[in-house]
């Protein structure tokens, strides 16, 4: 047992508790120091450096720019984690250089140690390509000036590997034009933790952007353009001639280029130099954008941030943020750039200097600025007196001006009607949405109106021409007729014709036409950003269409001939249409807001307006038509041709007049008394027709308050009139030539 006892050892009594003397004895013992295999040792550094796509891709940018690049063209799928491709126009590689080129600490930008005090290019470690040849299958397919054909390559583990097993590892020339294309796939696939946990492929896609974008902002003479793979629609798309606010413009929109200030500021003292583009006070965002350049380096900086920050907090009101592109070009032997793997952050000297000059010098400039601030008005009620406020330098230049002769007033121009004074009908309850209450609960299935969704910033180009296409036909002058018109009232329903009065004429207007124009050009301003009206429960979207496809068949459009029953398939015509529907269904949700289910029912719709809902007796006629009268084919005519649709659908329907009405219930009425007591010997129909009367008599009432208090108020906020609708608008008054026929008579 003794024996037994003293055999007996740690290993043997594993999963045991240890007494307190075996422990002590065990932590007397030193554990051997190994050297780490070099192929984790390589696989550590290269998750160290490339954290996530965007970090490579940064890498394979900055080498790009540092090879005299002016045109980088990159293409991502599945976020960069299936494929990084970027393609430049530099001095390309040499071919004798391909075998090292994957190897760490190879580098054509540094030499010595001492270097590192005056580096001016983006990369100096040579560890990049290196650590993503360790994470990725790399090609590398390259062209020198004096070369007569490009050179592939493909590399794994920092050395060179055959495109196929069996084949030489050298490098194999190919076609292919001056410059470099780098080819990095399958990012992450021996790590498989890492490549678990980017969740979001859209997200990656995003970041993505975000990187190309600030390089774009800052690259002068470079075109950078981005997009998926497989996609024709450009991302980011900035040609290379570009200034530096039509760069920001391209990617960040025209809101923010449109307040932009420039400044610049040096110290020879302190060895800096710095410029950039900052928002002025009317532009605040919930978030700073700082797009921060040291030495042409796209970093980070939580000092500088929390400056711009306290400084911008005296100009913007709270809760507001300003946008701010800032190149910061410091003397290299005061800036140690060697601190972050991913080389993210830099340090400088004199930090806190440098920082309070660049922000007391944008504070200057904000100041000369301020006084073209612009702040939201409010209407005062009639008879309210207004305080007028006058600066020194006005109160001055009115006493030193002579005093001039009042103008005689001329009555003929002067406009009877003020928009900023309140109506009697404004002090109505509201009864918009009750009467849509009333109308759902007789007629339409029950809905929500969803409008808190995320607001997404469209940068596809065909989105962008249309835009522009529109503003092309813009007509000036009718344009200011809507900016500056009163609505005067609905003058018939059923021609679809109101009333409005700009300046001191009088206009008849077409709103249908006029509506048609403007929620197509709300589908262009508002693309992939509109709110919903969701269907509860459901509606299925073939029971829809053949409903639609059923009155179509016996009512043809006014215009067509009746089509023979045999020329067409109508009975195939619901379920191809809704089979076409529900495969584009994850675009019609991205981009239209119109969510279709894989069952096939429809969950929801669009919605343009706020406070408006369309007549939903439509619905079927719209879901049919989108099948063949929607250009599926290409994109910029798919998205021309389904807002169209989306525009025709949305336009208030014809509804008959009062007098048409009563015509047409008296007649109906007798009609049907008439057929009842032939058949049954009471008149059974009457109460159903005046059901109908009733609804027509509610929508149209409905309608009238919807032109007035939401539709016509939009026109005059953001309708581009275009040359077309001239042929809807006709001046039938004006205030001279009725004082010319008054003075006559």
């Amino acid at each position: 047992m003794a024996d037994m006892m003293e055999v007996d050892s740690p290993e043997l009594s594993r999963g045991l508790k240890r007494k307190a003397d075996d422990s002590r004895a065990l932590a007397q013992t030193p554990k051997r120091i190994k050297a780490l295999d070099q192929d984790v040792v390589n696989k550590i550094a290269a998750g160290e450096i490339i954290v996530a796509p965007m970090h490579a891709l940064k890498e394979l940018i900055e080498n790009a720019v540092d090879a005299g690049s002016t045109s980088l063209e990159i293409v991502v799928k599945d976020g960069g984690l299936k494929l990084l491709q970027i393609t430049d126009n530099g001095h390309g590689i040499n071919k004798d250089d391909l075998p090292i080129l994957c190897e760490r600490f190879t580098t054509s930008k540094l030499k010595a140690f001492e270097d590192l005090t005056s580096i001016g290019t983006y990369g100096f470690r040579g560890e990049a390509l290196a650590s993503i040849s360790h994470i990725a299958h790399l090609t590398v397919t390259t062209k020198t000036a004096d070369s007569s054909c490009a050179y592939r390559a493909h590399y794994a583990d920092g050395k060179l590997v055959p495109a196929k097993p069996g084949k030489s590892t050298d490098p194999t020339p190919c076609a292919g034009r001056g410059g470099t294309q780098i080819t990095v796939e399958d990012l992450f696939y021996n790590i498989r933790q890492r490549q678990k946990a980017f969740k979001s492929h859209s997200e990656e896609y995003a970041k993505i952007l975000d990187v190309v974008g600030r390089y774009a902002v800052h690259c002068q003479g470079v075109a950078f353009s981005s997009k998926k793979h497989g996609d024709s629609a450009m991302g980011v798309s900035v040609p290379s001639n570009a200034t530096t606010v039509d760069r920001i413009r391209q990617i960040h929109g025209t809101a923010v280029a449109n307040e932009l200030i420039e400044f610049d500021v040096s110290d020879e003292r302190l060895g800096f130099k710095a410029s950039g583009w900052t928002s002025n006070a009317n532009y605040h965002v919930k978030k700073t954008a700082v797009l921060l350049f040291i030495n042409h380096r796209s970093v980070e900086s939580s000092a500088i941030k929390q400056a711009i920050q306290r400084m911008y907090s005296t100009f913007l009101p709270k809760g507001g943020h300003p946008f701010i592109y800032l190149s910061l070009d410091i003397e290299p032997q005061r800036v140690d750039v060697n601190v972050h793997p991913t080389k993210r952050e830099v340090n400088f000297l004199n930090e806190d200097e440098i920082i309070e000059v660049i922000t007391n010098n944008i504070a200057a400039q904000l100041s000369k600025v301020d006084t073209s601030r612009t702040f939201m008005t409010q209407s005062l009620l009639p008879g309210t007196k207004v305080a007028t406020i006058s600066t020194q330098a006005t109160t001055t230049s009115r006493i030193s001006q002579p005093p001039s002769a009042t103008k005689a007033r001329n009555e003929s121009s002067l406009v009877r009607t003020d928009p900023s004074v309140r109506k009697i009908t404004s002090m109505l309850p509201p009864s918009v949405t009750n009467l849509h209450t009333t109308l759902s609960s007789h007629l339409d299935p029950t809905y929500t109106l969803n409008t808190n969704r995320e607001p997404i910033n469209c940068r596809l180009t065909t989105v962008k021409d249309l835009r522009a296409a529109v503003r092309a036909e813009m007509h000036s002058n009718l344009t200011e007729v809507f900016a500056s018109h009163t609505y005067v009232g609905l003058v018939d329903s059923l021609r679809r014709i109101a009333a409005i009065q700009s300046g001191v004429k009088l206009y008849l207007v077409d709103y249908g036409k006029i509506c048609n124009e403007y929620f197509y050009q709300v589908g262009l301003t508002d693309f992939a950003n509109f709110g919903s009206i969701v269907f509860d429960p459901p509606l299925d979207v073939q029971s829809l269409i053949r409903s639609a496809v059923e009155i179509e068949q016996r009512n043809p459009p006014e215009g067509q001939p009746k089509v023979d029953d045999g020329a067409i398939a109508w009975e195939a015509i619901p379920k191809t249409v809704t089979q076409q529907l529900i495969q584009r269904r994850e675009m019609l949700s991205e981009y239209f807001c119109l969510d279709i289910s894989e069952e096939g029912q429809l969950l929801g719709i669009p919605l343009l307006v706020k406070g408006y809902v369309p007549s939903l007796a439509k619905l079927p006629r719209f879901l049919m038509r989108l099948g063949p009268c929607v250009n599926w084919m290409d994109e910029q005519k798919c998205f021309e041709t389904f807002l169209g649709e989306l525009a025709s659908y949305y336009t208030p329907e014809q509804l008959p007049n009062e007098e048409s009405l009563s015509k047409g219930k008296g007649n109906s009425t007798d009609a049907a008394t008439e057929h009842a007591v032939t058949e049954t010997g009471s008149p059974g129909e009457t109460s159903e027709t005046s059901k109908e009367n009733d609804g027509l008599t509610l929508r149209r009432e409905q309608l009238a308050r919807m032109l007035e208090h939401i539709l016509f108020p939009a026109f005059r906020a953001r309708l581009v009139a275009t040359k077309d609708l001239l042929q809807g608008v006709t001046s039938v008054a004006d205030l001279k030539g009725l004082y010319r026929v008054f003075e006559r008579c």
